[in-house]
């Protein structure tokens, strides 16, 4: 057995990517080595008058709308999650704003009274009240849990992409490398406007991701918006989207590590990685590229692994809760599987959760140069609850912290060197992506001054590289390895520029 196997999971993810963590204990001060495990979860703990009085109101609503009001199992399912918002919410809740949103969630279904059975009540309820939170917060149906457990181990049915809510249209926040929606061209920043020609507008985004669902073998029909562009359709064959988390290669003399998604599956083959990168290059390399863009995130201790891979000691991340005392340090542990290797780190705007960890991490204590364009800003934790009768909380506990102190959440990891992109030739204007910080509800991070970048430069001036020798990124990554330094690698890319500048 590995030392994380033997851990048994709850959760974290980013946009609708939902990822089962592993459980982690805890040192008495809080500093937490990552082999060792820390208890997230608090006691759902008693009520107060004044909140109970509250929950009464939604208790008047369930006996209006439900054609059976004596099912008292249901409504105390709708209390026990109430209680936990309350006692484990990552800020204190209003209890009277949650039964608002709850009684209108009930509502908003437009029903007779008594014509709603007791489940659809309260799982109405739930669902508004637990989207009234943050983007992130859901309450998960017993079917939704066994689709979210599946998730995480890499292998579940549907299109491939991960995606979030804005202005009434799905955005896509990134589509999963070799799934049906990547083969399909959907792209990062793409919105979803109609589903089979039924319009998003109205729905929420529980709704039309249970739209987009189906059985393996199905097509179904978007009608994609993309800047620049008039909107048109795109058939996607549904299919089991099992998740290639980790490749590698070799780049000539450095090594390429490319991670799409941080499933359970990342640990034994990055460590398979580099077993055969070694075999290939010998003892060292000239440098290693790790490429985090548009990973979503994932499995927050898979997040772990990958940072303390690469790092012999220091913090990796802090996770910051409302009580105090459950805050936690986790610490690297001694041993690189790179041999101490020079690194650069590719993130750019589709980079979630788990990747902002590894990148803060890797960038905070200077093990590695982070390049190409901010990050996603998903810095909050997720945990799942189960509930005692069916079904589960996604709620959002705790943020994360980068070894510097700054929170990942609402501002992401910013790049030591920026890749600007532009506009291709014939597009209107230069893509827009939705960020965190973007969303509706999302939650704050903090204003402390950042680092300037040590270099900004249009990524058109990269060399080119990659099997299809077509991604400018890693050639500036590979670019920066051979160098050896910003200097050197800047005075390089402006060499480059010159001698392929057309005579004037």
């Amino acid at each position: 057995m590995n030392r994380f196997s033997q851990f048994m999971a709850f959760v974290l993810g980013g946009a609708m990517a939902f990822g089962l963590l592993q459980t982690l204990s805890a040192c008495s001060d809080g500093r937490v080595d990552i082999g060792q495990v820390v208890r997230v979860f608090g006691s759902s703990s008693t009520i107060d008058p004044a909140q109970e009085k509250e929950l009464s109101r939604f208790y008047e609503t369930y006996d209006t709308y439900s054609n059976n009001p004596s099912n008292l199992r249901q409504r105390e399912h709708f209390r026990d999650a109430y209680r936990h918002i309350l006692a484990n919410y990552v800020t204190k809740p209003d209890s009277a704003k949650l039964i608002d949103v709850a009684v209108k969630g009930v509502e908003d279904l437009k029903a007779k009274p008594g014509s709603i059975e007791p489940r659809a009540v309260v799982e109405a309820g739930l669902d508004a009240m637990m989207a009234s939170l943050d983007p992130h917060s859901s309450y998960l149906n017993p079917e939704e849990l066994i689709e979210t457990r599946v998730l995480t181990r890499g292998e579940f049915g549907g299109l491939g992409i991960e995606v979030t809510m804005e202005d009434g249209v799905i955005k896509v926040v990134s589509p999963i490398e070799d799934t049906p929606a990547f083969r399909a061209g959907i792209l990062a920043g793409d919105r979803i406007s109609h589903i089979d020609g039924d319009p998003i507008a109205g729905k929420t985004l529980s709704q039309a991701v249970k739209l987009m669902r189906g059985r393996p073998g199905e097509p179904i029909e978007l009608t994609i918006q993309r800047d620049g562009i008039p909107d048109f359709g795109v058939r996607v064959v549904r299919a089991v989207i099992e998740v290639r988390s980790v490749r590698w290669h070799m780049e000539g003399d450095a090594a390429y590590i490319r991670i799409a998604s941080f499933t359970e599956k990342v640990e034994p083959k990055l460590e398979q990685a580099f077993a055969e990168l070694h075999k290939q290059a010998g003892p060292t390399f000239k440098g290693v590229v790790l490429d985090l863009r548009n990973n979503p995130g994932g499995l927050l201790l898979q997040s772990l692994f990958v940072s303390d891979s690469f790092l012999e000691r220091g913090k990796i991340v802090s996770v910051r809760e409302r009580d105090v005392r459950r805050d936690r340090d986790f610490l690297a542990k001694a041993g690189d599987l790179s041999g101490g290797a020079p690194m650069v780190v590719l993130i750019n705007e589709g980079s979630a959760s788990a990747s902002e960890i590894v990148a803060g991490a890797l960038k905070d204590q200077g093990r590695a140069v982070i390049m190409g364009r901010r990050s996603f800003g998903k810095g909050s934790v997720q945990t799942i609850q189960p509930l005692p009768l069916e079904g589960a909380l996604r709620l959002t506990t705790a943020r994360y912290f980068s070894p510097s102190g700054h929170t990942i959440q609402a501002r992401g990891v910013a790049p030591d060197i920026v890749l600007k992109r532009h506009a291709p030739a014939d597009a209107k204007a230069t893509p827009t992506f939705t960020r965190e910080a973007d969303l509706p509800g999302a939650l704050n991070g903090d204003t402390l001054a950042e680092r300037p970048a040590r270099a900004k430069l249009d990524r058109d001036a990269c060399p080119v590289a990659g099997p299809q020798n077509d991604d400018r990124d890693l050639g500036c990554a590979l670019a920066y390895l051979h160098a050896a330094s910003t200097e050197a690698f800047l005075a390089t890319i402006a060499q480059e520029v010159s001698s392929s500048s057309p005579p004037m």
